[in-house]
């Protein structure tokens, strides 16, 4: 169809640590798989994605280390940017979320959930979780992350 653009993932992550970096670049892979056509995938850290770039996308994934039971400051930030800008534009649209952490993820992930809550988002699979180092199953996680919600928007277009 001419003049129809392809849905748009967005991916803001806080990469802070190896393990997270490895989880990133799983998620990358899978959502920029070549067997998934017709979907952008758009990558920006938590403190540079703006309100545009979220208005700008149909899905997102997000990524952050679990820091002293929360979130990253960074992606808190991308939250308090985005939030009242977004609020109503981007009701119902999917997204996922993988989360690094040294000893906990549990106050990340509900931190999460209660942001995208207020945000109306719609969670599209269990978030990926990973304390310590990734194994090649929870990095497989991850790509599996990126790869459904990637699919999922192009079957939406």
């Amino acid at each position: 169809m001419l003049g129809r653009r392809m849905p748009t993932l967005l991916v803001v992550h806080h990469t802070a640590s190896p393990s997270l970096h490895s989880m990133f670049e799983a998620v990358m892979s899978g959502a920029t798989d070549p067997r998934i056509e017709g979907v952008d995938v758009v990558s920006r850290p938590a403190l540079a994605a703006t309100a545009v770039d979220v208005l700008a996308a149909d899905g997102y994934l997000l990524g952050t280390p679990a820091n002293l039971g929360y979130i990253s400051g960074a992606l808190k930030h991308f939250f308090d940017q985005i939030y009242y800008p977004c609020l109503d534009a981007t009701a119902r649209r999917p997204y996922g979320l993988y989360v690094h952490g040294n000893n906990d993820t549990v106050g990340a992930v509900r931190a999460v959930d209660s942001i995208t809550t207020g945000l109306a988002w719609r969670r599209d699979q269990e978030p990926v979780t990973v304390i310590g180092q990734p194994s090649r199953r929870d990095l497989d996680g991850c790509w599996e992350l990126g790869a459904s919600l990637a699919a999922g928007l192009g079957l939406e277009a």
